[in-house]
């Protein structure tokens, strides 16, 4: 089987149930945004796989991973409230990010100043991550206004960038990379 299939040639791709959609419908916007998301993810993890410490959380980013999958399918599948066979994201799903978020949080110290993306390279890449959740997020919300989706997947991408915003503080702390501090 050939990878290309010469069908979007014209600017329209495919959804799931077979409607076909301009590439720049705000659903493909959505979904390349998240798809964007897990590249970023893989990019940070790759980079944390050769430091030991950083085990646990490579195996979260992991998951996040195969969650965000789940997310693209959901939102390439416009008949969210019909059942079907695509997988969805559930409330389950964006509550477990939550004592991640927790574990990895009691191991920093509180917050006393803002806090710029940089410190290590890991770090770096983490917040990096953080913004394209951002982005994601956004690109889903505004889909949301004009088109109907699973309400969860904002709450999940919510959760998702205070996760790797966590992990990128994890990361220099594991490191001995202190936190960039947003000087005026």
């Amino acid at each position: 089987m050939k990878i290309y299939t010469k069908t979007g040639d014209k600017g329209e791709t495919g959804l799931i149930g077979g409607k076909r959609v301009s590439k720049a419908d705000p659903r493909i916007i959505a979904y390349g945004a998240v798809d964007e998301l897990n590249s970023s993810i893989g990019l940070a993890a790759s980079f944390l796989r050769s430091e030991e410490q950083f085990s646990d959380l490579v195996d979260v980013l992991v998951q996040v991973q195969n969650d965000l999958f789940v997310v693209g399918s959901d939102l390439a599948d416009p008949s969210f409230q019909k059942a079907g066979k695509t997988p969805r994201i559930d409330e389950k799903m964006a509550s477990a990010l939550e004592p991640v978020i927790d574990r990895f949080e009691s191991e920093l110290e509180p917050i006393t100043f803002f806090i710029l993306p940089g410190g290590s390279v890991e770090a770096s890449l983490l917040h990096q991550a953080r913004g394209v959740a951002r982005r994601a997020e956004t690109a889903v919300v505004l889909l949301s206004k004009g088109q109907t989706i699973n309400p969860t997947i904002v709450v999940y991408l919510n959760r998702l960038s205070d996760l790797i915003f966590v992990a990128a503080r994890l990361a220099n702390k594991r490191l001995g990379v202190p936190d960039v501090a947003w000087r005026k």
